[in-house]
């Protein structure tokens, strides 16, 4: 196929990527600890990890996972927020050949289970907060080794009557639990420390990391990404990064380490590629944000740093242009930020641009591209309502119903084929034979046109997913869901905008029991479904519009929500 986007490329960003140098994700792991073993590569609650720091701790830990018995592909899920124990089990974990399965802190116990059991993963490393939820459900899952930290762990070393004091109020935030047999992440990575540690042959076919995602149905399914996978999106960032890191209109001194605001969560695709290992990559900095709703927080954290990058979704670009301790900081620095994860706004670009002088550079990916497939030139100096030009190495499609290229400017469906293209979706080929063409292209879900200079615009979903800040949110979870409530008939789940979150998901509700409250079912929700996936309105009606067949027609609710 003809790759007319070269031709929109920037100068010095090559059409194609080399993996040769790599023959695994691992590989350039041990590079970066190597070359950049004096430098700080993580401060969480100001408190630093370095390279040398990082790669000493990861390997005993992958250690210990070795000495338990585990054996190259077996799965390990990662269950907690930005702390800095998360680097170090990530990379222990892809050191000892095992496999990564993010979870996402915030799950009921009933998502929680579906993951655990549906990935088969034989040990968890999770912070206490959440171990409540993991007791409700370990009978029902393979988990045989449970690691549990807390959010002070890592603070532990420093001394000071005020870290003392942050870390007695962290305590005491902690849920009561019981998980018999587990191990705390300090204690495992101590042990492994004295245990030998056996580098696994590993290849670039080899599994990395199952990333949770519903696809283009709403079946929660992983995302089999492999080390392939992985490498190729973090090389394909990293050259595509290259004209902001050398735009004479915000220069940068020679030399500079790079400090990245990681306020995303790494447990998310978009933060654990673009932040954590193209960060490792570089050798730059991160700046761990544990909770970026707490944006007073947020500010505390990154306030005596020079930020060069700031990847973020709307929604929080919009919360910290509303907050007044945020524009009172020094943005001389920042090169970059890169929008993705949902649409970003054209006012919310412009009044970013307006306070920090850099550019959202919005971008387009999904847990199935590890994430990045598209993305607009990072030297723009404005925004250009497009997802961008595809990466290098990156074909993109714009395909029919009946998967045949659309004439050019037309809509279609928009199809993906790249190295950063999952191998599949695990243990689930049918629903791979769904989203993947015999040629190699992925195909979204999402509908866009490609202009005559190879920018994509995104014009409409060909599924009825919901975008909650950045995370996809499915009709038919929703919907089993609000089903369980005894006082509820039928209910069909829809997305509306919503100023905040890019989209909110409404429910529309026939009762069985004419007594049934909002509230009632608002707190239903609440205990099983995690914040985002919660409905944030509700009607009810007598009746739902269906086809001839009984089908709800979830698009009339839409039309006459909109």
């Amino acid at each position: 196929m003809e790759r007319i986007w070269l031709d929109s490329y920037p100068a010095g960003v090559p059409h194609d990527i080399d993996l040769s140098d790599y023959d695994s994700l691992v590989a350039l792991l041990d590079e970066a600890f190597g070359k950049y073993a004096d430098r700080t590569a993580y401060v969480g609650f100001g408190v630093a990890l370095t390279f040398r720091e990082l790669d000493v701790r990861s390997r005993a830990f992958a250690a210990w996972l070795q000495s338990l018995g585990l054996r190259k592909g077996d799965r390990v899920a990662l269950m907690m927020p930005n702390v800095l124990q998360y680097p170090i089990a990530l990379a222990g974990v892809l050191r000892a050949g095992l496999v990564v399965v993010n979870v996402n802190p915030l799950y009921t116990a009933r998502e929680l289970e579906h993951q655990l059991r549906d990935s088969g993963a034989r040990a968890i490393v999770i912070l206490e907060n959440f171990a409540a939820t993991l007791e409700q459900v370990l009978d029902q899952t393979s988990v045989e080794t449970i690691v549990v930290t807390g959010m002070g762990d890592m603070l532990g070393a420093v001394k000071g009557l005020l870290v003392n004091t942050v870390v007695r109020h962290l305590k005491k935030m902690v849920p009561a639990f019981n998980l018999p047999g587990a191990v705390r992440f300090r204690e495992a990575v101590a042990r492994g420390a004295s245990a030998q540690f056996s580098a696994p042959a590993l290849t670039l076919d080899d599994l990395a990391l199952l990333q949770y995602t519903g696809g283009t149905t709403g079946v929660s399914k992983g995302a089999a990404l492999s080390h392939r996978n992985i490498l190729a999106n973090v090389l394909q960032s990293e050259v595509w990064m290259q004209p902001a890191l050398n735009n004479p209109r915000r220069p940068l001194a020679e030399g500079t380490q790079l400090v990245t605001v990681c306020a995303l969560p790494l447990y998310h695709i978009f933060a654990l590629t673009i932040c954590a290992l193209l960060g490792m990559r570089t050798g730059g900095l991160n700046l761990l944000v544990p909770n970026p709703r707490d944006l007073a927080a947020l500010v505390k954290e990154i306030k005596p740093y020079r930020v060069n990058l700031f990847p973020a979704v709307n929604t929080l670009y919009n919360a910290l242009l509303n907050h007044e301790g945020f524009r009172q900081l020094d943005f001389s620095g920042l090169v970059g930020s890169n929008g993705g994860g949902m649409a970003v706004q054209q006012a919310t670009a412009q009044k970013w641009l307006d306070l920090t002088g850099c550019p959202i550079c919005e971008g387009y990916g999904l847990s199935e591209t590890s994430p990045s497939a598209i993305c607009n030139p990072t030297d723009t100096d404005a925004f250009s309502g497009t997802i961008g030009l595809p990466l290098p190495s990156t074909d993109i499609a714009i395909l029919d119903d009946e998967g045949h290229p659309v004439p050019q400017g037309e809509r279609g469906e928009i199809s993906i084929r790249g190295p950063q293209v999952m191998t599949g979706y695990w243990q689930r080929a049918d629903e791979t034979a769904r989203v993947m063409t015999p040629d190699g292209f992925f195909k979204s879900g999402d509908i866009g046109i490609m202009d005559e200079r190879g920018y994509v615009r995104i014009v409409d979903r060909k599924k009825d997913m919901i975008l909650v800040s950045g995370f996809n949110v499915y009709p038919n979870e929703i919907e089993q869901v609000v089903s369980m409530h005894p006082g509820v008939l039928e209910v069909a789940a829809i997305g509306v905008p919503d100023d905040k979150t890019g989209e909110a998901v409404k429910v529309f509700v026939v009762r069985k029991d004419p007594s049934l409250t909002e509230q009632a079912l608002f707190d239903f929700c609440a205990s099983q479904l995690t914040g985002y996936k919660k409905p944030r309105h509700i009607e009810f009606r007598t009746e739902l519009p269906k086809s001839n067949v009984g089908k709800i027609l979830r698009r009339e609710l839409r039309a006459g929500a909109g």
